[in-house]
């Protein structure tokens, strides 16, 4: 009997028993597919959800079911118009963002993954295939600062407090959380008093609010002292009145836990 998890997956291997909405594997606290889950919001594409639970199971995200689905067995995975996107790159780093945490890891070099990547290339397929309403600016010169912005967080920030590096720090986790997003965020409250109206880059929403709002959420996560950061605070607090921000919140998927639910 093929149940859960393992029973949606099969079925969506057989495209002809569906109606070709688009499906999109997903777990509902990752901050990467919730950026997918607004950008598919605001353009109003109605997709499937497959949910992964990378908790559960010692991670679902490692089955075999779901490594046909993305060989790197990451979220989020977004399968429409035939193809499957799950592009992600890996790298080496030298664990040294805080050098007391990283004596904890014994200097190791960490193999650390983006998954927020693979979030970035379906926003941009999305953007090139669907682009009402645009997520990119036409002005060259607010182009490159939504990328800017985006890049800051989806690369400086989420991959180095994570789950997969928060599970090897040990006890210090929420100390590693803290130091890498309070570095982040200092430099993004700099750059956002230079980009940002009512938004992060002038009055229309881009690809830059769909990374900060989730990276936010990591921080009120992880206890991070918002008070020095009032730019992205007040950017924050305007993207949630917003519908394709509240329907793609956490708190509202269909894998939230009961007490989590909004």
């Amino acid at each position: 009997m093929i149940t859960g998890l393992f029973r949606d997956m099969h079925e969506y291997q057989f495209p002809a028993w569906k109606d070709h909405k688009p499906i999109l594997y997903s777990y509902f606290r990752s901050s990467c597919s919730w950026r997918v889950r607004i950008a598919l919001a605001l353009k109003g594409i109605a997709y499937d959800v497959v949910p992964v639970n990378l908790l559960k199971d010692g991670g679902q995200q490692f089955s075999a079911e779901f490594k046909a689905a993305n060989p790197m067995q990451q979220v989020p995975v977004l399968k429409i118009d035939g193809i499957t996107l799950s592009q992600s790159v890996t790298s080496h780093i030298p664990v040294n963002h805080s050098l007391q945490l990283a004596a904890s890891l014994k200097g190791w070099l960490c193999f650390i993954s983006y998954p927020e990547l693979s979030s970035l290339a379906i926003i941009h397929y999305l953007e090139d295939t669907r682009p009402n309403p645009r997520l990119l600016p036409q002005d060259p010169k607010k182009r490159a600062q939504v990328r800017m912005i985006a890049d800051h967080i989806a690369a400086g920030i989420q991959p180095i407090q994570n789950l997969s590096i928060l599970n090897k720090i040990g006890e210090k986790k929420m100390e590693w959380a803290q130091n890498c997003i309070v570095s982040g965020f200092q430099a993004l409250e700099q750059i956002l008093q230079h980009t940002a109206g009512r938004y992060c880059v002038g009055d229309e929403v881009s690809m830059a609010d769909l990374c900060l709002v989730p990276q936010v959420a990591n921080a009120e996560r992880y206890k991070v002292d918002m008070g020095p950061y009032p730019t992205i605070t007040r950017i924050n607090k305007a993207l949630l009145e917003l519908e394709a921000f509240k329907v793609s919140h956490p708190s509202r998927q269909p894998d939230t836990p009961a007490e989590l639910r909004a």
